[in-house]
């Protein structure tokens, strides 16, 4: 499995990106997932498709990011609005997790991680 991830880049605070991840290797875009992980922070779950093709949100981020994908091309698309400084982070996509309203486990493929830097 190969995931490129792409669309980072540096935003003023209130602006938007969208985040591209480009998958070889699977099956299908359900079960894939966007992290991200800020400067002495943990890496945290952001959005996932699950393998229902639901999708699900961190609550810091409902209402202002959307995920997406198109499974013919295997590709998954975060859309992020409304961008503040606390979104800055290295964002990683992730393919093969598992995802519900109550658990959410990472797959073991991930990109490479693409910089997202918002200025207040």
């Amino acid at each position: 499995v190969q995931l490129q991830a792409s669309g980072g880049g540096l935003v003023q605070a209130g602006g938007s990106l969208r985040l591209s991840c480009a998958a070889s290797g699977i099956g299908s875009i359900y079960g894939m997932g966007w992290y991200r992980q800020a400067p002495g922070k943990q890496r945290e779950l952001v959005a996932a498709i699950t393998r229902g093709g639901d999708t699900m949100y961190v609550d810091s981020v409902k209402g202002r990011f959307t995920i997406s994908g198109d499974n013919a091309k295997k590709t998954v698309y975060l859309r992020m609005n409304s961008l503040q400084p606390e979104d800055t982070a290295v964002y990683y996509c992730n393919a093969g997790g598992l995802y519900s309203a109550t658990y959410s486990y990472a797959g073991h493929s991930w990109g490479q991680g693409t910089q997202v830097t918002v200025s207040s």
